[in-house]
């Protein structure tokens, strides 16, 4: 396979997102067949990131989770249609009805999110008007304790993602072990995966040379802003890794629970898990549900796909895998910039042999919407308009009278040649129109026709 394309890609969208640093490795047939790092583990330094770079993986972790919970009921000493009361000081129903182990593990307990992971990093990291200063899962359990209260739906009937309900499960894997949630990882997942280099303590992290600096993207000045790992919880995000450990991981997962000899769960215990339990409220190829610490797609480019994406702002990451072709992807960067699935997702294609620019509305629409960003004149430049990219939409700001007002578009129809997006005024839909041509954009808006200079 010819990494070019990938690579080029991969630098486009750092460039473009200000990205100071991104690891990357593929894995085909029990091997890993590409690895590389790319820009700067610390820019202070210029510290250059590899393969070898340690990041935090956040949400990922969840899998770590789930997977510790499915080789304790295989062994008998979690059961998964048992009430979490049973195992947890904790009453937690939704209309009455409890919620058991296994709607935790695939976010069906009914409870919207409680929002503690957002209010504790914001917090941390001074961002926004968050704080919650819970040090350790004891405390998110308190912070919990009426959770009940805020259930919209009874058990199994939708999906909210939760990391408290991830909390809770790495505080029954301690309960039935008596052992601490990190510890019991460590001694059971990690080391049996010689997965050497992944920690949950800052004291190992600390002694590694080779960890990546966390940062924010300041919105005003767009400099990058350097900030600490937010310790403490560990089960729902706490996992701090790099791309050839991951690699390690997901070729367990490939082999069916078992990598070089050591084996940590049965085969129908991993197909349990990468079996899709109920419905996501995001699709991307159709059918998306999510299993036990896994997201399933079973309609990727005509393969069953199983990942997991995780952020803690400062650290994001990626990891799929595609069971009946024995291929995957672990992606980590140093920054919330572009997604990284879908950097996960352009890798996958191209070890298929299909042509993401072709397969994916997220690279097409990306590119399309690029192009439509710039100044607009009207008739003998009479009036202007500024058209910027706000992630997924566009704002359109009016500067020939100052007034420095923006209206946000957002995208109906996106073709190679045309653009339909509508705004509100005065409460009113409004359409705007691109028409893209080989040398020039037109925009029609309200009144006006406006070409982009």
């Amino acid at each position: 396979m010819d990494f070019t394309k990938l690579e080029d890609f991969i630098l486009e969208k750092m460039r473009q997102t200000k990205m100071p640093a991104l690891s990357i490795a593929l894995i085909s047939d029990g091997e890993i067949v590409y690895k590389r790092g790319f820009g700067f583990r610390v820019l202070e330094s210029y510290a250059p990131a590899d393969e070898n770079t340690i990041y935090g993986v956040g949400s990922i972790t969840k899998s770590f989770t789930a997977l510790a919970i499915v080789k304790l009921a295989e062994e008998g000493k979690i059961d998964l249609e048992r009430p979490v009361e049973d195992y947890l000081p904790l009453r937690l129903r939704a209309f009455g009805e409890p919620i058991r182990v296994k709607h935790l593990l695939y976010h069906a307990s009914g409870i919207p999110s409680l929002g503690y992971a957002e209010a504790f990093i914001d917090g941390m990291f001074n961002l926004g008007e968050g704080w919650l200063p819970v040090k350790d899962p004891e405390d998110v359990l308190m912070f919990a304790r009426d959770a009940e209260s805020w259930a919209f739906t009874k058990p199994d009937e939708r999906f909210f993602y939760s990391n408290s309900g991830y909390v809770m499960l790495g505080r029954i894997v301690s309960k039935v072990t008596d052992m601490k949630y990190e510890d019991y990882v460590k001694k059971y997942i990690l080391e049996p995966l010689k997965m050497t280099r992944s920690h949950f303590y800052r004291e190992e992290v600390e002694k590694d040379p080779n960890v990546a600096a966390g940062y924010v993207l300041d919105p005003q000045s767009h400099t990058h802003v350097r900030k600490p790992f937010p310790y403490g919880i560990s089960s729902d995000g706490g996992l701090l890794s790099n791309v050839l450990d991951l690699s390690k991981y997901l070729l367990f997962y490939i082999n069916k629970g078992e990598l070089e000899g050591a084996r940590i769960v049965s085969k129908e215990s991993i197909e349990s898990m990468e079996e899709g339990r109920i419905p996501v409220p995001w699709e991307s190829f159709g059918d998306e549900k999510y299993g036990f610490g896994w997201i399933i797609h079973p309609n990727f480019l005509g393969e069953k796909l199983v990942e997991h994406s995780g952020s803690v702002l400062i650290y994001t990451g990626f990891v799929g895998y595609i069971p009946a072709k024995k291929i995957g992807v672990a992606v980590l960067s140093n920054c919330a910039g572009y997604p990284l699935s879908n950097i996960g997702m352009y890798a996958l294609a191209l070890m298929l042999k299909k042509d993401p620019d072709e397969e994916f509305d997220f690279v097409k629409f990306d590119k399309i919407l690029h192009k439509l960003v710039g100044r607009y004149e009207g008739y003998k430049k009479s009036v202007a308009f500024d058209v910027k990219r706000n992630g997924d939409f566009l704002l359109m700001e009016m500067v020939s009278r100052n007034l420095k007002l923006s209206s946000v578009l957002v995208p109906e129809k996106v073709e190679k040649e045309y653009v339909k997006c509508f705004t509100l005024q005065n409460f009113r839909k409004m359409d705007v129109e691109f028409f893209i041509e080989p040398n020039r954009v037109t925009m029609i808006y309200e009144r006006y026709k406006l070409i982009k200079s």
